[in-house]
């Protein structure tokens, strides 16, 4: 697939019905590999086994509402009282992170709410803190946040 900015790991990968599948650690299932998919297994294991984030607490491609649409979050991180703390968007390797992607997650976090928000294509990742609920203020960060204990 595409070699990516991001720490390598045991990939468990298969062929079937002339596609490539991915294990999902999360779903706990073989997913078909997009480009997408790649970067978000690969952003997966970067956060649980680099920086220690608790994987029980991941959920993947969580239903959300919006404007009366129904999307779809790539990744959200809750904290441990069962709320989004961060919430994760991601492209392809060969998409360009514009300001289309920022407002694309910003929009999904107005009805998540989570503290953290990333975006990431693999080659490159954005992470900002909102600062309220209330307001569309972010201050972008230098590196993702440690888990809290």
């Amino acid at each position: 697939m595409y070699k990516l900015n991001l720490p390598e790991f045991n990939i468990a990968v298969r062929k079937e019905q002339g596609k490539v599948w991915i294990f999902d650690i999360i779903r706990k299932k073989y997913v078909v590999v997009t480009p997408e998919e790649w970067v978000r297994q690969h952003f997966i294991h970067y956060l649980i086994n680099q920086l220690n984030y608790p994987k029980s607490l991941f959920q993947v491609e969580r239903s959300l509402s919006y404007n009366k649409l129904q999307k779809r979050s790539d990744i959200v991180i809750l904290d441990r009282t069962g709320k989004p703390w961060m919430l994760v968007e991601c492209k392809a390797p060969t998409i360009k992170l514009t300001q289309n992607a920022f407002n694309q997650v910003a929009v999904y976090n107005m009805t998540i709410g989570a503290r953290f928000v990333v975006v990431t294509n693999g080659m490159a990742q954005y992470c900002f803190a909102a600062l309220s609920q209330s307001t569309t203020e972010v201050e972008f960060l230098n590196s993702l946040p440690p888990y809290p204990a």
